[in-house]
């Protein structure tokens, strides 16, 4: 396991303790005494922070400290939900609020010691704000903002411990491991790493990955388990490898398979670098494939040439936040459901191609939705939106910008004897030169685009809304 942050730190005067992880604590401001609480004890998403009497039995006030991507989480005992960066914002005086917890980086924080021996800087991994009571003020129900990091009283937080917090130690006995192909981690490779977790695990696992490149075949098997990149980009960590369809049949391609559920992969490269004119055929080349179900991509890449991006099971869904995908032909394809939020989305090909081959049952309302994303390529009006793998197969494009790379007369094709006018092929709202109407292009009402959400498709039967 890797070590705390918080050795070498001596325990606080009075009720204050060094944080480790596991613990639960309610943090007390250092300019008014008062602790962070989510207001209205509430348990929904989006329920923000505010500041109350410290009240050490009161739940709303209490939070965890857990381990992730190599910092830590605080998670609200009485709602189960994370302290988190609203939308991914990095502006100033924004109030936190809480939502299901995803470790992500807008719900990690590095605790720095303050000046003063008692207190604590909590300083996002995402923007490098710091948590802080708004101008320091002492009256309850203040709200609880981000601000440019300051040694300042309203910035410092004093962590206390509730009955339970275990005692620090050296050494972290959190769920938080390392792989680094140098040998300076736990494991020299992800899949080992990812073979060490238990087949029955219930809690989050976080598996951070040095930067380097892992030429290695990569199966997530397990449930509630994070990859998470450690670089300073996506691109310092790539899982990479060369097999295709030629050899191992178009499904069986992949370097990375995800089929345990609710798996989180952030800031890394999953890419498939096989040679196209390596073989005579067989040139599908999958570099992520992705069969369980309340995935999660945040700032990923995910890089190949022909069927890139395999969303390969009917049951599963997908959400892909801040990322990127590229290919040449039906590079993002299959059954599943995804919504891509906020996506690069680029065919890499100056003559073209055909950026989705969705396969969507006939039963299932959802396939793909790509939303406020960017569709670009290289080439100039000769890129295809789409094409049915299966007759009734469902994509959209929704409030996205369409560069000149899409063909603008007729951006939907056949695929076989799948006629893309049967398929469930819509646009909306889209800008761009490569967004024009006619009447090759579906365009959905209003009407119909309400229930066509990002949260409409991933809502599922248990309300699943990762959505931020």
């Amino acid at each position: 396991m890797v070590s705390a942050a918080f050795v070498g730190l001596t325990a606080w005067p009075s009720q204050a303790a060094t944080p480790v992880a596991n613990g639960v604590y309610t943090l007390a401001s250092g300019s008014s005494g008062k602790c962070v609480t989510v207001s209205g004890a509430g348990k929904t998403d989006g329920t923000v922070l505010t500041q109350l009497a410290c009240d050490s039995a009161a739940g709303e006030q209490q939070f965890r400290v857990v381990s992730q991507n190599g910092a830590y989480g605080l998670v609200n005992v009485n709602s189960g939900k994370c302290v988190d960066v609203p939308n991914y914002s990095s502006d100033t005086g924004v109030q936190l609020w809480q939502w299901t917890c995803g470790a992500s980086t807008n719900q990690t924080w590095t605790l720095t010691p303050s000046s003063t021996t008692d207190r604590y800087l909590l300083k996002s991994n995402f923007n490098g704000l710091c948590v802080s009571n708004k101008d320091g003020s002492t009256s309850g129900g203040n709200p609880i903002v981000q601000e440019p990091c300051s040694d300042i009283a309203r910035m410092q937080w004093r962590f206390n411990p509730t009955t339970g917090t275990p005692t620090p130690t050296a050494t972290s006995t959190g769920s938080t491991v390392t792989v680094a192909a140098d040998g300076t981690g736990q494991y020299r490779t992800v899949q080992a790493a990812i073979d060490a977790v238990p087949s029955n695990n219930t809690t989050r696992r976080v598996i951070t990955i040095k930067p380097g490149t892992y030429r290695e075949i990569v199966t997530l098997d397990k449930p509630y388990v994070t990859l998470r990149g450690t670089g300073s980009s996506p691109s310092s960590t790539l899982i990479v490898n060369n097999r295709s369809a030629y050899t191992s049949g178009t499904s069986g391609s992949f370097t990375v398979r995800v089929t345990g559920k609710e798996a989180v992969l952030t800031n890394l490269t999953v890419s498939n670098d096989f040679d196209e004119n390596s073989t005579p055929d067989g040139h599908q080349a999958v570099a992520l494939r992705v069969d369980g179900d309340r995935s999660q991509l945040i700032n990923v890449r995910v890089l190949g040439d022909q069927d890139t991006f395999l969303l390969g099971s009917d049951s599963a869904r997908t959400y892909v936040k801040n990322s990127y995908v590229e290919g040449t032909t039906d590079f993002i394809f299959g059954s599943g459901t995804a919504v891509f939020d906020n996506c690069d989305i680029y065919e890499k090909r100056s003559t073209g191609g055909t950026m989705t081959a969705a396969s969507t049952p006939a039963t299932k309302t959802y396939g793909f939705l790509f939303y406020k994303s960017r569709i670009t390529g290289a080439g100039k009006n000769n890129t295809n939106l789409g094409r049915p793998w299966r007759a009734d197969a469902q994509v959209l494009y929704r409030e996205s910008s369409l560069s000149a790379a899409i063909k603008t007369s007729q951006p939907w094709t056949d695929m076989s004897s799948n006629s893309w006018k049967n398929a469930r092929f819509f646009e909306y709202k889209n800008t761009g030169s490569g967004a024009t109407v006619n009447s090759n292009r579906p365009q959905m009402s209003d009407s119909q685009a309400a229930n066509y959400t990002p949260q409409k498709y991933l809502a599922g039967s248990d309300g699943w809304n990762p959505v931020y």
